[in-house]
């Protein structure tokens, strides 16, 4: 069958071809939240909201604008505790809606609270002793088996000289092959125990953390009195992909590139930005790939790499100009070599100022967030009753133009937050409350 030349794509033409999901875990809003539990559920993600904290809470003191000094407002609170790590773990990121702060640093702060858990450390320790004996029951099974497989013959025996025995090898086949089996048999049985006493662990866990709750009380007047937009919740769902097309080369091009991009992400993550003044590649791309899940909220890929919204300094901070000889021009026959890509090196991001280590990206707000929130506040304004003195103030503010009712203020594009790669915190304390990085992309 000849080959198609009616279009520009080498890619089947099979509409069912499946997507592909990337490692970024999208949020999204999903729903107002009423219940006065969930509310002071630390562990219950959301957008807006006042913020439930670990015990002890931070000071209200340390969450202002760095600019007008005034409180701000939570926009996202993320509970996000690491698999092998003895700490709840949890991400607040506050944000100023002042028009005279925006496309300022310090207008958009976030910060990391640690609460370290100790039955959850019990855990984890009890894991690794299992793991452990485990590990050395299968290396003691693997060394028994290799000395059994080790020819048993003496050579000065009478016996040696003898015919073998066919009848022999049943004793072998049926009798000590069983062994290793009835290890297995004991690793799943004990198996099966772990998981039944993680169940009860993670019962009661839930349990210790109702009880907090119940004593928990909201008497902490600067945090709750703090401006608020109404709280939703912050659901998350897999980021998927449609696979990157190719494009068909003509006859004599020959396309110099490696296998750099490939991968889970199908070639989307780590795939170069083009050094190029005349397009804003950047922003192409952000869009491009923000229009597959355009509701979303945030993007959390801790370790991953961010997503520039267009190309400014924050972008050449993270995705520095290659340096390289310029492009070679041929004729006829000639190489087609690909432009120098710009890539993300997370070299560029300030350390941790507490202990030293690197900081990694770990996720970043998304425009739709802004819309979310000014939906949720005219929501939340809807429910309350307001005074006279408070209906005159609210008239002045919307005259002024600064009424929640008007534009929200916030004119960011896209803000990063970029968090310790090592989770430091005060062990001795037992809990941390560290602000992290934030690097912003205004919305020119």
């Amino acid at each position: 069958m000849p080959p198609r030349n009616d279009d520009d794509w080498s890619d089947s033409d099979d509409d069912d071809v499946s997507d592909i999901e990337t490692n970024v875990q999208i949020g999204l809003p999903d729903g107002p939240i009423e219940s006065s539990e969930e509310l002071r559920d630390p562990r219950v993600s959301r957008i807006g909201g006042h913020p439930a904290f670990l015990n002890p809470p931070p000071p209200a003191s340390s969450v202002k604008c760095k600019n007008c000094g005034d409180p701000i407002s939570l926009l996202v609170q993320v509970w996000c505790p690491l698999d092998e790590s003895p700490n709840d773990r949890a991400l607040y990121v506050w944000g100023c809606a002042r028009g005279a702060c925006q496309k300022k640093d310090g207008s958009v702060r976030a910060w990391r609270h640690l609460r370290y858990n100790k039955k959850y450390a019990e855990k984890l320790a009890k894991n690794a002793e299992r793991r452990k004996t485990k590990e050395e029951t299968e290396r003691k099974a693997i060394e028994e088996a290799a000395r059994r497989s080790q020819p048993q013959t003496n050579p000065f025996s009478m016996k040696a000289t003898a015919a073998p025995n066919p009848f022999d090898l049943g004793s072998q086949v049926f009798g000590d092959a069983p062994a290793p089996a009835k290890e297995n048999d004991a690793s799943s049985s004990s198996d099966e125990a772990v998981s039944d006493e993680e169940d009860v662990e993670e019962s009661q866990d839930d349990t210790d953390i109702a009880a907090r709750l119940a004593s928990t009380t909201l008497d902490d007047l600067q945090w709750q009195e703090t401006a608020a937009y109404g709280a939703l919740y912050l659901s998350t769902t897999s980021e998927y992909l449609p696979p990157a097309k190719k494009v068909k080369l003509p006859k004599g091009v020959e396309v110099n590139e490696d296998d750099e991009g490939k991968g889970k992400d199908g070639g989307w993550a780590l795939e170069g930005y083009e050094n190029s003044i005349e397009v804003d590649h950047a922003f192409e791309r952000f869009t491009k790939r923000v229009g597959y899940e355009g509701e979303q909220c945030i993007r959390y890929e801790l370790g991953g790499t961010p997503l520039p919204f267009a190309s400014d300094a924050v972008f050449d901070k993270l995705f520095p100009a290659p340096t390289g000889p310029p492009l070679p021009v041929t004729k006829p026959d000639f190489m087609v070599v690909p432009a120098q890509k710009r890539t993300y090196t997370p070299s560029s991001v300030p350390a941790c100022p507490h202990c030293g280590g690197p900081r990694v990206f770990e996720c970043q707000l998304m425009p739709n967030l802004i819309n979310v929130l000014r939906a949720s506040t005219k929501t939340d304004e809807g429910k309350k009753k307001l005074s006279d003195e408070e209906r005159r103030q609210q008239v002045m503010k919307e005259l002024k133009g600064e009424g929640a009712g008007g534009r929200v203020g916030m004119e960011w594009g896209t803000c990063m937050v970029f968090s310790c790669q090592k989770d430091c915190s005060d062990e001795a304390a037992g809990s941390c409350w560290r602000e992290e990085l934030v690097l912003v992309q205004w919305d020119d």
